[in-house]
Protein backbone atom coordinates (compact mmCIF):
# COMPACT_ATOMS: atom_id res chain seq x y z
CA UNK A 1 0.00 0.00 0.00
CA UNK A 2 1.12 3.95 -0.73
CA UNK A 3 2.04 6.13 1.71
CA UNK A 4 -0.67 8.19 2.61
CA UNK A 5 -0.76 12.25 1.28
CA UNK A 6 -2.29 13.31 4.76
CA UNK A 7 -1.90 12.32 7.83
CA UNK A 8 -2.99 13.52 11.23
CA UNK A 9 -1.37 11.83 14.38
CA UNK A 10 -3.47 12.94 17.85
CA UNK A 11 -4.71 16.08 16.43
CA UNK A 12 -6.14 18.09 19.12
CA UNK A 13 -7.56 21.55 19.34
CA UNK A 14 -9.11 23.07 23.02
CA UNK A 15 -10.33 26.04 23.68
CA UNK A 16 -9.97 27.32 27.20
CA UNK A 17 -11.23 23.94 28.67
CA UNK A 18 -13.46 23.09 25.90
CA UNK A 19 -11.72 20.35 23.70
CA UNK A 20 -13.16 21.02 20.06
CA UNK A 21 -11.14 18.29 18.42
CA UNK A 22 -9.75 15.38 20.41
CA UNK A 23 -6.81 12.78 19.46
CA UNK A 24 -7.96 12.60 15.90
CA UNK A 25 -5.42 10.05 13.94
CA UNK A 26 -6.43 9.39 10.34
CA UNK A 27 -4.29 8.97 6.98
CA UNK A 28 -5.92 9.89 3.79
CA UNK A 29 -4.87 8.12 0.72
CA UNK A 30 -4.14 9.87 -3.02
CA UNK A 31 -6.92 9.96 -5.16
CA UNK A 32 -9.02 9.17 -2.23
CA UNK A 33 -12.76 11.47 -1.55
CA UNK A 34 -12.85 11.32 1.78
CA UNK A 35 -16.59 12.73 3.45
CA UNK A 36 -16.72 13.68 6.91
CA UNK A 37 -19.74 14.33 8.33
CA UNK A 38 -21.35 14.72 12.09
CA UNK A 39 -23.89 16.96 13.86
CA UNK A 40 -23.15 20.70 14.21
CA UNK A 41 -19.93 21.12 17.04
CA UNK A 42 -18.73 17.92 15.90
CA UNK A 43 -15.33 19.60 15.19
CA UNK A 44 -14.98 19.64 11.57
CA UNK A 45 -14.93 23.36 10.66
CA UNK A 46 -12.45 23.10 13.66
CA UNK A 47 -10.51 20.53 11.99
CA UNK A 48 -10.62 21.75 8.81
CA UNK A 49 -8.90 24.52 10.11
CA UNK A 50 -6.18 22.90 11.66
CA UNK A 51 -5.82 21.18 8.13
CA UNK A 52 -5.40 24.32 6.18
CA UNK A 53 -3.45 26.24 8.92
CA UNK A 54 -6.18 29.08 9.66
CA UNK A 55 -5.70 27.22 13.19
CA UNK A 56 -2.75 25.55 15.01
CA UNK A 57 -3.33 22.87 16.89
CA UNK A 58 -2.89 22.00 20.83
CA UNK A 59 -1.17 18.80 19.94
CA UNK A 60 -0.74 16.23 17.77
CA UNK A 61 0.74 16.76 14.16
CA UNK A 62 0.06 16.77 10.12
CA UNK A 63 2.25 15.22 7.57
CA UNK A 64 1.60 16.04 3.88
CA UNK A 65 3.56 13.87 1.62
CA UNK A 66 5.53 12.34 4.69
CA UNK A 67 6.23 16.39 5.57
CA UNK A 68 5.39 17.79 8.74
CA UNK A 69 3.07 20.75 8.16
CA UNK A 70 1.63 20.99 11.80
CA UNK A 71 1.26 24.93 12.53
CA UNK A 72 2.75 26.16 9.06
CA UNK A 73 0.62 29.36 7.71
CA UNK A 74 -2.05 28.53 4.90
CA UNK A 75 -0.22 30.46 1.92
CA UNK A 76 3.01 27.88 2.88
CA UNK A 77 0.39 25.08 2.65
CA UNK A 78 -1.25 26.00 0.16
CA UNK A 79 1.88 26.34 -2.05
CA UNK A 80 2.75 22.72 -1.14
CA UNK A 81 -1.03 21.26 -2.35
CA UNK A 82 -3.27 22.10 0.06
CA UNK A 83 -6.61 24.43 -1.18
CA UNK A 84 -9.53 24.75 0.50
CA UNK A 85 -13.00 26.49 -0.18
CA UNK A 86 -14.79 27.95 2.29
CA UNK A 87 -19.22 27.39 3.43
CA UNK A 88 -19.44 30.95 2.46
CA UNK A 89 -18.95 31.95 -1.19
CA UNK A 90 -15.31 33.44 -1.15
CA UNK A 91 -15.16 35.52 -4.58
CA UNK A 92 -14.69 38.99 -5.96
CA UNK A 93 -18.14 39.87 -6.88
CA UNK A 94 -17.41 43.22 -8.74
CA UNK A 95 -15.15 41.23 -10.76
CA UNK A 96 -15.74 39.16 -13.99
CA UNK A 97 -15.81 35.58 -13.72
CA UNK A 98 -12.80 34.78 -15.48
CA UNK A 99 -11.01 37.61 -13.26
CA UNK A 100 -11.36 35.77 -10.03
CA UNK A 101 -9.92 32.97 -11.58
CA UNK A 102 -7.31 34.91 -13.01
CA UNK A 103 -6.01 36.51 -9.79
CA UNK A 104 -5.34 32.99 -7.97
CA UNK A 105 -3.49 32.02 -11.24
CA UNK A 106 -1.20 35.17 -11.29
CA UNK A 107 -0.47 34.16 -7.12
CA UNK A 108 0.26 31.06 -8.02
CA UNK A 109 2.52 31.98 -10.91
CA UNK A 110 4.49 34.56 -8.52
CA UNK A 111 3.02 37.71 -9.53
CA UNK A 112 0.60 38.70 -6.67
CA UNK A 113 1.36 41.78 -5.54
CA UNK A 114 0.77 43.03 -8.75
CA UNK A 115 -2.79 40.45 -9.65
CA UNK A 116 -4.05 43.77 -9.74
CA UNK A 117 -2.85 44.73 -12.89
CA UNK A 118 -1.20 41.64 -14.19
CA UNK A 119 -4.15 39.31 -14.33
CA UNK A 120 -6.27 41.25 -17.25
CA UNK A 121 -3.34 41.61 -19.62
CA UNK A 122 -1.23 37.89 -19.54
CA UNK A 123 -2.87 36.18 -21.94
CA UNK A 124 -1.26 32.83 -20.61
CA UNK A 125 -3.05 33.50 -17.12
CA UNK A 126 -5.93 34.31 -18.89
CA UNK A 127 -5.40 30.98 -21.15
CA UNK A 128 -5.07 28.88 -17.48
CA UNK A 129 -8.42 30.79 -16.21
CA UNK A 130 -10.90 30.02 -19.07
CA UNK A 131 -9.55 26.36 -19.36
CA UNK A 132 -10.74 25.94 -15.78
CA UNK A 133 -13.83 27.37 -16.56
CA UNK A 134 -14.42 25.75 -19.24
CA UNK A 135 -13.68 22.30 -17.14
CA UNK A 136 -16.37 23.29 -14.84
CA UNK A 137 -18.63 24.02 -17.56
CA UNK A 138 -19.23 27.67 -16.86
CA UNK A 139 -16.61 28.93 -19.48
CA UNK A 140 -19.94 30.61 -21.39
CA UNK A 141 -19.99 33.09 -18.60
CA UNK A 142 -16.40 34.34 -17.86
CA UNK A 143 -17.10 37.98 -19.01
CA UNK A 144 -20.19 38.26 -16.67
CA UNK A 145 -19.63 40.12 -13.03
CA UNK A 146 -19.74 36.99 -10.21
CA UNK A 147 -22.12 39.15 -8.09
CA UNK A 148 -25.06 38.31 -10.68
CA UNK A 149 -24.64 34.83 -11.60
CA UNK A 150 -27.02 32.09 -9.32
CA UNK A 151 -25.40 31.03 -6.60
CA UNK A 152 -24.43 27.46 -7.38
CA UNK A 153 -22.24 28.91 -10.29
CA UNK A 154 -20.39 31.42 -7.68
CA UNK A 155 -19.93 28.07 -5.86
CA UNK A 156 -18.41 26.58 -9.34
CA UNK A 157 -16.62 30.16 -9.44
CA UNK A 158 -15.03 29.03 -6.37
CA UNK A 159 -13.70 25.80 -7.16
CA UNK A 160 -11.97 26.84 -9.95
CA UNK A 161 -10.57 29.38 -7.89
CA UNK A 162 -9.27 26.88 -5.48
CA UNK A 163 -8.25 24.76 -8.57
CA UNK A 164 -6.18 27.45 -10.21
CA UNK A 165 -3.31 27.12 -7.11
CA UNK A 166 -3.03 23.89 -8.72
CA UNK A 167 -3.62 21.38 -5.36
CA UNK A 168 -3.62 17.51 -5.24
CA UNK A 169 -5.63 17.74 -2.07
CA UNK A 170 -8.49 19.72 -2.20
CA UNK A 171 -10.68 20.90 0.82
CA UNK A 172 -14.28 21.33 -0.12
CA UNK A 173 -16.34 22.63 3.10
CA UNK A 174 -20.47 22.36 2.25
CA UNK A 175 -20.22 22.72 -1.50
CA UNK A 176 -23.54 22.52 -2.21
CA UNK A 177 -24.77 24.07 0.99
CA UNK A 178 -27.82 26.46 -0.05
CA UNK A 179 -28.29 25.12 -3.26
CA UNK A 180 -31.24 23.83 -5.27
CA UNK A 181 -31.83 20.62 -5.82
CA UNK A 182 -30.41 20.65 -9.81
CA UNK A 183 -27.52 22.96 -8.77
CA UNK A 184 -26.48 20.49 -6.47
CA UNK A 185 -26.53 17.52 -8.87
CA UNK A 186 -24.69 19.25 -11.23
CA UNK A 187 -21.93 20.75 -8.86
CA UNK A 188 -22.02 16.53 -7.39
CA UNK A 189 -21.26 15.54 -11.18
CA UNK A 190 -18.89 18.30 -11.75
CA UNK A 191 -16.53 17.05 -8.69
CA UNK A 192 -17.41 13.07 -9.55
CA UNK A 193 -15.72 13.97 -12.40
CA UNK A 194 -12.70 15.86 -11.06
CA UNK A 195 -11.96 12.54 -8.80
CA UNK A 196 -12.40 10.48 -11.44
CA UNK A 197 -9.75 12.75 -13.29
CA UNK A 198 -7.16 10.69 -10.65
CA UNK A 199 -5.44 14.54 -10.28
CA UNK A 200 -7.09 15.19 -7.34
CA UNK A 201 -7.29 13.74 -3.31
CA UNK A 202 -10.42 15.31 -2.21
CA UNK A 203 -11.70 15.80 1.36
CA UNK A 204 -15.77 17.26 1.98
CA UNK A 205 -17.27 17.97 4.72
CA UNK A 206 -21.36 17.72 3.75
CA UNK A 207 -24.51 17.37 5.41
CA UNK A 208 -26.47 16.31 1.92
CA UNK A 209 -26.27 12.53 2.72
CA UNK A 210 -27.48 11.68 -0.63
CA UNK A 211 -23.90 13.76 -2.20
CA UNK A 212 -21.95 12.02 0.38
CA UNK A 213 -22.93 8.93 -0.14
CA UNK A 214 -22.57 9.42 -4.09
CA UNK A 215 -18.92 11.17 -3.90
CA UNK A 216 -17.25 9.48 -0.94
CA UNK A 217 -14.85 6.19 -0.92
CA UNK A 218 -14.54 6.42 2.65
CA UNK A 219 -16.68 8.14 5.33
CA UNK A 220 -15.29 9.72 8.61
CA UNK A 221 -18.15 10.63 11.40
CA UNK A 222 -16.95 13.13 14.17
CA UNK A 223 -19.10 13.20 17.36
CA UNK A 224 -18.21 16.00 20.06
CA UNK A 225 -14.50 16.48 18.49
CA UNK A 226 -13.99 13.30 18.55
CA UNK A 227 -13.68 10.28 15.89
CA UNK A 228 -16.76 7.83 16.00
CA UNK A 229 -16.46 5.65 12.93
CA UNK A 230 -14.20 5.45 9.49
CA UNK A 231 -15.33 3.57 6.42
CA UNK A 232 -16.83 2.70 3.61
CA UNK A 233 -20.60 4.00 3.24
CA UNK A 234 -22.01 0.65 3.31
CA UNK A 235 -20.33 0.24 6.98
CA UNK A 236 -21.40 3.74 7.91
CA UNK A 237 -24.76 3.46 7.05
CA UNK A 238 -25.24 0.20 8.93
CA UNK A 239 -22.71 1.26 12.19
CA UNK A 240 -25.45 1.81 15.02
CA UNK A 241 -23.67 4.17 16.74
CA UNK A 242 -23.83 6.60 13.70
CA UNK A 243 -27.80 6.11 13.30
CA UNK A 244 -27.88 7.16 17.44
CA UNK A 245 -25.27 9.82 17.54
CA UNK A 246 -26.15 11.71 13.92
CA UNK A 247 -28.33 10.15 11.98
CA UNK A 248 -31.24 9.23 14.15
CA UNK A 249 -34.04 6.96 13.42
CA UNK A 250 -35.83 9.72 11.82
CA UNK A 251 -33.46 9.42 8.75
CA UNK A 252 -33.11 5.99 8.67
CA UNK A 253 -34.76 5.52 5.60
CA UNK A 254 -33.53 8.62 3.78
CA UNK A 255 -29.98 7.03 4.40
CA UNK A 256 -30.95 3.71 3.14
CA UNK A 257 -32.02 5.32 -0.22
CA UNK A 258 -29.02 7.55 -0.53
CA UNK A 259 -26.73 4.39 -1.22
CA UNK A 260 -29.70 1.65 -2.43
Amino acid sequence: MSDPILETRALSRRFGGVAAVSDMSISVAERETLAIIGPNGAGKTTFYNMLSGRMTPTSGQIFFRGQDITGLPPHKISRLGISRSFQINNIFTEMTVRENVEVAVTALWGDSRRWYNIASRNRAVQERAQILLDQLEIGHMADQRAGVISYGDKRLVEIAVVLATEPTLVLLDEPTAGMTPEETRRVTALVKQLAASGTYTFIITEHDMSVVFDLAHRILVMHRGKLLVMGSPEEVRQHPDVRKAYLGEAQDETLGEAVS
